[in-house]
């Protein structure tokens, strides 16, 4: 058995076809570059596509493809069966590299693993973002109304907020701030508008300040 033959035998010991799924210009190529039928004792994958493939001998030239693959496994083609006609490239192929089927169903089945990671993550549930916060709010003078001050603040009310303890500490001359614990959901509730809300109270809040912020 010649070494081209032992070749296209060890091929087709795996394949039905020197290329893809269907009969194509490879197998056309290889098919010309042997001289006859295979031994079907020595080389009996070879000999059952040579039977197959002499079936389409009428058909060749419309049979789709390149001989691209077919030249890497037969480099020449001295002799053809009559009535057989091929179209021939000389580009080097990688024989063993993926054809057009296998590179569609590679993506294929990418596709769908990316659709459902995409799937997995959107209803993964999302950590909502929450900050403990710390604000004083002073008065005007030692004269101000505190428990007024502190309900004056407590009713502001904003989606993502929540009221905690509070307390009153002295800053001196009898004048006493209110400070007071929060919780914020971060994305739902910014710091700046609740000043602002909480400073409309005008006749009680003088000024606000974060004293403290820290994520939970």
């Amino acid at each position: 058995m010649s070494v081209q033959l032992a070749n296209i035998e060890a091929h087709l010991s795996s394949r039905s076809y020197i290329e893809g799924y269907a009969p194509s210009q490879a197998d056309v190529h290889v098919y010309k570059s042997l001289s006859g039928p295979p031994d079907g004792a020595a080389a009996p994958h070879a000999a059952r596509w040579y039977k197959h493939i002499q079936s389409y001998e009428s058909e060749f030239a419309s049979l789709p493809g390149s001989s691209k693959a077919g030249e890497a496994l037969a480099p020449s083609a001295p002799s053809a069966p009559a009535g057989a006609a091929a179209e021939e490239d000389d580009d080097e192929v990688d024989l063993f590299g993926s054809d057009d089927e296998e590179d569609a169903e590679a993506e294929r089945i990418k596709a769908e693993r990316v659709a459902e990671y995409a799937a997995k993550k959107a209803n993964k549930p999302k950590t909502i973002a929450k900050s403990v916060v710390t604000l004083e709010v002073k008065p005007w003078d030692d004269e101000t109304d505190m428990k007024a001050l502190e309900d004056s603040v407590r009713s502001v009310q904003m989606e993502g907020l929540v009221w905690g303890a509070s307390k009153l500490v002295p800053i001196g001359y009898g004048i006493r701030k209110l400070q007071i614990t929060l919780v914020i959901e971060d994305e739902l509730v910014s710091l700046d508008e609740l000043q602002e809300k909480i400073t409309e109270f005008e006749d009680h809040v003088q000024s606000t300040d974060v004293a403290a912020m820290q994520k939970l």
